[in-house]
């Protein structure tokens, strides 16, 4: 079977995770990238284009599978998946998950959702009556980068990101308060299946960096986003989405059409027990989605600098057995590394995961763990 994988920079995810498992499928891989330097092996293309990318596939050899992880690659794949005729995402979800307005829109057609949001082109003044307080996010942006809450003063703060983002669009969004939720969903060609999902820990406003994420058993929110993801025809594959508990009831933060990520798609497979990339790769070949165990607990906690300086002290990559606990960490910063607050998921120096029986247990380890072995920047 022959599986290509488009990509731009590498990821844990894709080394650690996807490949491997590729492998163990018995996949021939073919790594497709704009960036051919940073892969082994890989063949250059412009994988923002699907042409280039047909073309380059079509060139190449006739493919069993075309896939991607990236969040900004998924349309360009599913077309180039639909082109060959192979199982795949449809494009026209994947391009209204990316785009925040397009999604704000689509469930507000559908019945589903009404949540205040407004689109700013590029060199369009921002509003200045909103209901305040609202948050303000790039169009199509990832990793809480330039997101912010703002309580006044929209102007000032859309004039503070198109410094660092001129020329992208921006999205008003009214301020979701309450609980953050995630659902990690993974769909074949029969429908879709719930894998599960997290209780999300955010640090300090008005930023919205994310610290910990906590296995949490399905619940009665879950109905809400299933039927939203329905509204937006998502359902192939994996797909990660956020969303609040409000007073008024669920509503979606944000569609990511991949699967989860910062580790937590490792963690999602140490909670089920099962080998979760290969079950991402295996719908992308035409298998069905085995039955989904109900898993034990486990919880990943992002290690966030909490000032810039230099890195004097780090914990290195490992797994350890505290008990009936099995922790992992991955150092994301290597010590003599400078950091600079960003106040984004840029600002993490690595990341703790930890499987057990109980959330007690897992806890204990955790603060066992970051006792004894601790992230010092001075």
């Amino acid at each position: 079977m022959r599986l290509y994988l488009t990509a731009l920079k590498p990821t844990d995810s894709v080394t650690d995770g996807f490949l491997p498992a590729a492998r163990a499928l018995g996949c021939e891989v073919t790594i497709l990238t704009d960036r051919p330097e940073r892969h082994p092996d890989a063949v250059a293309c412009d994988v923002r284009d699907p042409r280039a990318l047909i073309d380059a596939v079509e060139h190449l050899g006739r493919p069993d599978a075309i896939f991607t992880n990236s969040d900004h690659l998924q349309t360009e794949t599913a077309l180039a998946a639909a082109y060959f005729g192979l199982p795949g995402k449809d494009w026209r979800a994947c391009a209204s998950a990316k785009n925040k307005f397009l999604m704000r829109r689509r469930l507000l057609e559908a019945g589903i959702e009404q949540v205040f949001s407004i689109r700013i082109a590029p060199g369009e003044p921002a509003p200045t009556h909103v209901p305040y307080p609202v948050v303000l996010k790039p169009r199509e942006g990832v990793a809480s980068e330039d997101v912010m809450l703002v309580e006044r003063d929209l102007p000032g703060a859309v004039a503070e990101v198109r410094k660092r983002r001129d020329g992208e669009a921006l999205v008003v969004e009214e301020y979701l308060e309450g609980p953050l939720r995630t659902l990690e969903t993974l769909g074949d060609e029969s429908g879709l299946r719930v894998l599960g999902g997290f209780e999300t820990t955010l640090g300090a406003l008005p930023y919205f960096v994310e610290e910990r994420l906590d296995w949490a058993p399905p619940d009665g929110s879950h109905a809400h986003v299933l039927e939203a993801l329905r509204a937006l025809e998502v359902g192939f594959g994996a797909c990660h989405t956020e969303y609040v508990v409000t007073s008024s009831g669920p509503r979606l933060v944000e569609v990511n059409y991949r699967a989860i990520g910062d580790h937590c798609d490792f963690l999602l497979g140490d909670v089920l027990g099962v080998p979760v990339f290969e079950w991402i790769l295996g719908v992308h070949l035409g298998r069905g989605v085995p039955s989904v165990p109900s898993g034990g607990f486990g919880s990943a906690v992002s290690l966030v600098a909490d000032r810039a300086g230099t890195v004097k002290q780090a914990p290195g990559h490992e797994s350890v057995v505290s008990g009936d606990v099995r922790l992992w960490h991955r150092p994301l910063r290597d010590v003599g590394d400078v950091v600079s607050l960003t106040h984004t998921n840029r600002d993490y120096l690595g990341v703790l995961r930890a499987v057990g029986p109980s959330r007690e247990r897992v806890d204990t380890a955790i603060s066992e763990y970051r006792a004894a072995r601790p992230w010092v920047v001075e």
